[in-house]
């Protein structure tokens, strides 16, 4: 079989990700070859930070051919790094990595974690807005995938105050048109979806409430249309295990509505998945946690699972 090479963008520099990086080629052997495009300096400062010993397979650019790709290096596309200027960093690894895979290269991306704030400087909402305008792509979810349930945010890094605008019937009906289609192909399910309300129980005093005149509708509306969609449901008692082992994906309406229990749920074992792309982009679930750098003490169970994931498919 010929496995494609997982394309990987190291993202924010100064962060945990090499180590991860690190722990998950050493306890997980990936049968597709891994292109890492990082620093060279960077890779050697925390290997010896962490006495880690990997064979670096070092390819330029324009001379790269899935023939000079192995699953036993590191194979490394460098980007200089200059620490005084790490957002340059960032932006010439991701359209390095997002050139490769219009190219066809390759289907599978990884990108590590990116501060948002310092990186997208209020542009855009995360990372998955951010690839989707680079890659000119209107309709795309972010989901957080896990076998036994995932989530997904109908609104994703936008302020609590500003919710209520991204509740539509338009919204709601391309994250579920996305996650079918995800399930269908990945899991070769009709998946069980959950939707969640957007006021507590279900109930507002409000003249306009969302949950009648927007959320309830559009569920009957995709139910008629043979998805298996079904809600509104009240957020505090959907994850109650009799509740949630009912359903393969829960819609929620904010970020931490759904990402909080989820979290709870699975810590590290889950995955961030963007759904809509023409490709499969995968981060792992936490941030840079650049408080733990050096420590050794991170856990590798949300990349490992990436890799797992993208090496199936």
């Amino acid at each position: 079989m010929n496995y494609k090479p997982i394309i990987i963008v190291n993202g924010e520099p100064n962060s945990i990700f090499l180590e991860i990086f690190f722990k998950s080629i050493s306890s997980k052997k990936i049968k597709s070859p891994i292109l890492l495009i990082s620093s060279l300096k960077l890779i050697k400062h925390f290997m010896k930070k962490l006495n880690f010993r990997k064979s670096i397979n070092i390819i330029k650019y324009n001379d790269i051919d899935k023939k000079t790709l192995d699953n036993k290096s590191i194979n490394l596309i460098e980007i200089k790094y200059n620490f005084k200027k790490p957002n340059q960093f960032i932006k010439k690894s991701f359209i390095l990595g997002l050139n490769l895979l219009n190219e066809g290269l390759s289907n599978k991306f990884i990108n590590g974690p990116i501060s948002k704030k310092s990186f997208l400087k209020k542009k855009f909402p995360g990372i998955t807005e951010y690839i989707a305008t680079k890659m000119k792509i209107k309709k795309v979810a972010m989901l957080i995938y896990n076998k036994e349930l995932s989530v997904c945010p109908l609104s994703t890094h936008v302020p609590i105050k500003n919710v209520h605008n991204e509740v539509t019937k338009k919204n709601i009906k391309e994250k579920i048109e996305l996650i079918d289609e995800f399930y269908q192909k990945y899991r070769k399910i009709k998946p069980k979806i959950a939707v969640l309300g957007l006021n507590p129980h279900c109930e507002s005093t409000d003249k306009f409430n969302e949950d009648e005149r927007i959320i309830k509708p559009t569920i009957k509306n995709l139910s008629k249309l043979g998805y298996k969609i079904f809600g509104p449901y009240a957020a505090d008692t959907i994850f109650l295990k009799k509740n949630r082992s009912k359903f393969d994906v829960i819609l929620g309406m904010y970020h931490d509505q759904v990402l909080t229990p989820i979290k709870t749920l699975h810590e590290y074992d889950a995955i961030n998945i963007t759904l809509g792309l023409p490709f499969i982009r995968i981060s792992p679930d936490h941030g840079p946690n650049k408080k733990m750098i050096g420590k050794n003490i991170s856990n590798p169970l949300s990349l490992i699972r990436a890799l797992e994931f993208l090496d199936k498919n």
